[in-house]
């Protein structure tokens, strides 16, 4: 008689909370290790908002007339970290765009787990690397008159972290139905670029033309960068001319819209855009 073999229990993947977060990790994880070994990557994306905050500020500095030697630089600062972030949280989705030309797209939605870990993961892993160049333009704020605040610091990261994840999954779901990265870049110009000046990054939006008012406040940059200026300018001590200039705020008609309203806008706005990425990626290839 055949002595009696021990089968080893097989279990099909999918259908389990734990295989769900394990997929979420490694699409986060793999967004770090593609980062990490792409230093000139890393180079490369801060080269712009250095250029913007050195050059660009320093050229604005001697056109825009202001008391008390204040430096348009430090302006621009809060308005440059917005920058790093929209612009790496942005094309980190053009990886999707890749995975999908090389197929690897393919092999990530036949996984047996929930596609919206998949989305999630990847939403994670850019805000990850996004916060990253943030904090390393951080380490810049003692060159443009911004004291190094722990406290100050610690909220600018979480405020830089809510940004970049609401940025990476608009990108995300741009990037859901693009077959090719020509025109994803072609796409993503299109908003980025007006998203960035109109949010008041690299200019007061005081005195602007109504229309261009109204188009400032329609821009969902403007309600980030705003509290990031807040935040650093709550730590310098400003006249409250300069202030009201170079700080003015958001406002809705006479309602000046408090920080935290501001960062709720932009949550509801990260999770309405995650929410339509994740539709997306469940509907049929």
């Amino acid at each position: 008689m055949a002595a009696a073999v021990d089968v080893p229990v097989v279990r099909v993947a999918g259908g389990r909370a734990g295989d769900d977060l394990r997929a979420l990790w490694v699409v986060w994880k793999r967004e770090l290790i593609r980062f990490r070994r792409n230093r000139m990557r890393i180079v490369t994306s801060l080269a712009q908002p250095v250029l913007f905050l050195f050059i660009l500020g320093t050229g604005l500095s001697t056109v825009i007339s202001t008391a008390d030697h204040f430096n348009f630089r430090t302006f621009m600062f809060p308005g440059v970290l917005g920058m790093t972030v929209l612009f790496t949280s942005i094309f980190s989705a053009i990886s999707i765009v890749w995975d999908r030309e090389f197929g690897f797209l393919r092999e990530m939605l036949v996984a047996p787990v929930h596609r919206w870990t998949l989305v999630l993961g990847k939403c994670l892993g850019g805000a990850t690397v996004a916060t990253i160049q943030g904090a390393i333009m951080l380490a810049l704020a003692g060159l443009v008159g911004v004291p190094y605040n722990p406290v100050m610091l610690l909220v600018l990261l979480l405020e830089m972290m809510l940004t970049a994840f609401a940025l990476t999954a608009f990108g995300v779901m741009l990037a859901a139905r693009i077959s090719d990265v020509q025109s994803f870049q072609v796409v993503t110009q299109l908003f980025v670029l007006p998203m960035f000046f109109l949010s008041g990054a690299v200019f007061p939006v005081t005195k602007l033309p109504v229309w261009l008012g109204i188009l400032s406040k329609l821009d969902p940059l403007s309600y980030a960068v705003d509290p990031l200026r807040k935040e650093v300018f709550s730590y310098l001590s400003i006249p409250p001319p300069i202030r009201h200039t170079f700080d003015p705020g958001v406002s809705w008609g006479a309602w000046h819209l408090p920080v935290i309203f501001e960062l709720g806008l932009v949550a509801i706005a990260a999770a309405l855009m995650l929410g339509i990425a994740i539709q997306q990626f469940s509907r049929p290839a």
